[in-house]
């Protein structure tokens, strides 16, 4: 079964997650001291928040999917709607590891499609390139290459998204 994926990106972190968990009714599944997340099961929902990102609001959708079935389920039906994907394979962002694809919709708004392998005690297990400055993972608005997140740009067509050096989801 999937379940529907939201990242935002907040200013303040804690008065997010006191504001989150009083509109849920429920504390986070993991917080971390830039990031929280809630596996929320009615609706199921995967609602993350992180302080990675430039501007406050949505960073991305998607969908996290139960199995690597469901996953490969989803990438064709992408594939046969002719959307473009940036498939990363097996990766690390957002303190798991994870295998994904993104898609972009004809809004700009970058669509991550994922199942998650397991958790990692790190935002992002990639190294940094040497003089370039650590930047957000999932970033969707448009940044200079040492500065872009993974996620596709905002506008751009997902086959031509910036990736980082430590670019992670």
């Amino acid at each position: 079964m999937n379940r529907f994926h939201v990242h935002l990106h907040v200013e303040d972190l804690a008065k997010s997650i006191a504001f989150y968990s009083r509109l849920f009714a429920a504390a986070p599944t993991r917080v971390e001291a830039d990031y929280a997340k809630w596996m929320i099961e009615d609706p199921r929902v995967n609602f993350a928040i992180s302080t990675r990102g430039a501007a406050p609001g949505i960073d991305h959708l998607g969908f996290q999917t139960d199995t690597e079935d469901e996953l490969q389920a989803l990438k064709a039906r992408a594939s046969a709607a002719d959307m473009a994907m940036l498939d990363e394979g097996q990766t690390t962002c957002c303190y798991a590891r994870s295998d994904k694809y993104w898609v972009t919709d004809p809004q700009g708004i970058a669509w991550e499609q994922f199942h998650t392998l397991g958790n990692i005690p790190v935002f992002s297990e990639k190294a940094p390139v040497r003089g370039v400055d650590a930047a957000p993972c999932c970033a969707s608005d448009p940044a200079p290459a040492s500065a872009a997140g993974c996620a596709p740009t905002r506008g751009k067509p997902v086959g031509v998204a910036v990736k980082s050096a430590n670019a992670c989801c």
